[in-house]
């Protein structure tokens, strides 16, 4: 049994005499209250004003006490999981609908209107497969496993109403089945051929791969072991996540033993992506037997175990591998829409860090600073922290995004960045100038190089969910650093540096520089008033 700690034991012994002392003083009130009304009013109107007095005392409370009340059940309010509120799906197609509500506010942030049209129609073509009737069986193959043989053996076979071919899309034909004792219909696609040679080869699998990915039930035809190529196509075909049937065709070509051996071996190469009853033999267009005396013997198309095994899978998992594509779907467009914001996202944010690695580039030409200083200062912009945050939906205050800022500042100067960026941006100027506009160039230059590691940096913060990740801040920008330093990405940065900065101080004229925020006028020739001082100062400029 579990013993009471003495110190809580004493806590509610005192909270029960305070109680106590609490209820003597009420009554002892209640009863003087009592008396003296009996004293000053006729006993008939002393209950009716004692009931008055009691329940007017009980309403003030009760209006003192409801602001807090409110405010408490806020509060809970907000820090109750929106998400853990909301009831799962009740089934795939039901998870599917609340992935294409969600892929619709993505869309609505969406500049790019081919993007964004493209993406809305995969989205209602999505939605309407959620109200088709029929399952879609895709069949994949060589040209040489005789896929097409075994499709048209296979419409013969089947139990069921077969109707015309449905006609050719892309070089995939398409036929509609019905079968017994299946509600859905089937719709039995046969695609070119895969593996094939040259440009029309290759552009006849990507049709087929296309298809696949909008197929509830997958069929590879081969005709023997798994050949590296093919075994690429199984890889591929099996990785989307959906059920696969592989047939081995051309089995009357082969005795019992080989057979099985060749079924045996098969399973062993596809244990663990597929299930081995998924594997089974198949004889399409069976060789005509020679007959002496007459015409040769043509033997009948073997494919029981084949059709056995589409019945089982159809009629036991028809509706569940619709939900699952249909659902397989809806996320990979949810994906695609993200990724699209995300790039969206990044080159506005990008855009943001551009403008300030030559605001302070300009700052910094027309109000000298020491090095370390102004490198730092530079880097550690807390307005430009707040509008990268404003494009990933976040909104900071100044103080925060300050602490952001310094943060990474610090780090940059902790590992030796701002010295070895400066020696780095200095070898590849290489400037041919007077001292004084040398200096002025190298400063700007090698601040807006820094000002882009740091702005870098914190896209890469809020694009995971404003976390550092598991190396912490001192990776991100390590990596940032190194990304930046590479031969290509400083050449380019450097032809921008010279067109904005250093030909425009050859030349005795201000730098090429974006407008400032808020409309405010970029830095002039002459060193900016007090106010201005101020200004730049307020918006990180300076060293913090």
């Amino acid at each position: 049994m579990k013993r009471t700690p003495p110190a809580r034991l004493w806590w509610l012994l005192a909270l029960a005499l305070v109680v106590l002392v609490v209820v003597g003083i009420v009554v002892q009130v209640f009863n003087n209250l009592l008396w003296q009304l009996s004293y000053l009013l006729p006993s008939w109107l002393v209950g009716p004003v004692l009931l008055l007095l009691v329940g007017g005392g009980a309403l003030l409370l009760g209006r003192l006490a409801w602001p807090w009340i409110t405010d408490f059940g806020r509060e809970s309010k907000g820090k109750a999981d929106p998400k853990a509120l909301e009831p799962p799906p009740s089934s795939r197609q039901e998870a599917a609908r609340r992935n294409l509500a969600a892929i619709d506010q993505v869309l609505d942030r969406v500049r790019d209107d081919v993007q964004r049209e493209a993406l809305r129609q995969e989205r209602q073509r999505i939605e309407a497969d959620l109200q088709r009737g029929d399952l879609v069986l895709v069949v994949f193959g060589t040209g040489s496993t005789g896929k097409t043989s075994l499709i048209r053996a296979l419409l013969d076979e089947v139990v069921g109403q077969v109707g015309a071919a449905m006609g050719s899309t892309e070089g995939c034909t398409t036929y509609r089945l019905r079968l017994r004792q299946l509600e859905r219909g089937l719709q039995l696609i046969d695609t070119p051929g895969v593996l094939e040679a040259g440009g029309e080869g290759r552009q006849r699998e990507t049709v087929a791969r296309r298809q696949a990915a909008l197929a509830d039930l997958l069929v590879l035809v081969v005709d023997g072991d798994l050949r590296a190529a093919e075994m690429e196509v199984f890889t591929a075909l099996a990785s989307l996540g959906k059920r696969l049937l592989l047939v081995l065709n051309k089995c009357d070509l082969r005795g019992e033993a080989e057979e099985r051996r060749l079924l045996e071996l098969l399973r062993s190469r596809t244990q663990g992506r597929i299930a081995p009853d998924d594997v089974v033999p198949a004889s399409a267009a069976p060789q005509s037997v020679p007959m002496p005396g007459g015409r040769p013997h043509q033997p009948q198309p073997e494919l029981e175990a084949l059709v056995r095994r589409l019945a089982t899978v159809l009629h036991q998992d028809g509706e569940e591998l619709i939900a699952d594509n249909i659902l397989l779907q809806s996320r990979r467009l949810s994906d695609a829409s993200r990724e699209l914001l995300t790039r969206q996202r990044r080159s506005d944010a990008e855009t943001i860090v551009d403008r300030y690695m030559w605001i302070g580039a300009g700052v910094l030409v027309v109000t000298p600073l020491p090095v370390v200083d102004l490198l730092g200062a530079a880097a550690v912009n807390a307005q430009m922290v707040v509008e990268i945050g404003r494009v990933y939906g976040v909104t900071l205050s100044r103080q925060t995004a300050q602490d952001l800022a310094v943060s990474v500042g610090r780090t940059l100067a902790s590992l030796g960045v701002i010295k070895g960026g400066l020696g780095l941006i200095a070898t590849a100027l290489s400037l041919n100038l007077p001292a004084l506009i040398a200096s002025k160039a190298l400063q700007a230059v090698g601040a807006a190089w820094l000002t882009r590691i740091a702005g870098l940096s914190f896209i890469t913060y809020f694009e995971q969910d404003q976390d550092w990740g598991d190396g912490g801040l001192q990776e991100v920008v390590q990596r940032q650093y190194d990304l930046n330093r590479r031969d290509s990405v400083l050449k380019r940065f450097l032809e921008a540096a010279f067109n904005r900065v250093v030909e425009p101080l050859q030349r005795g004229k201000d730098p090429q520089l974006p407008p400032r925020p808020g409309g405010a006028p970029r830095p002039g020739p002459s060193r900016p008033g007090p106010q201005e001082e101020g200004e730049a100062g307020d918006r990180g400029h300076r060293a913090p």
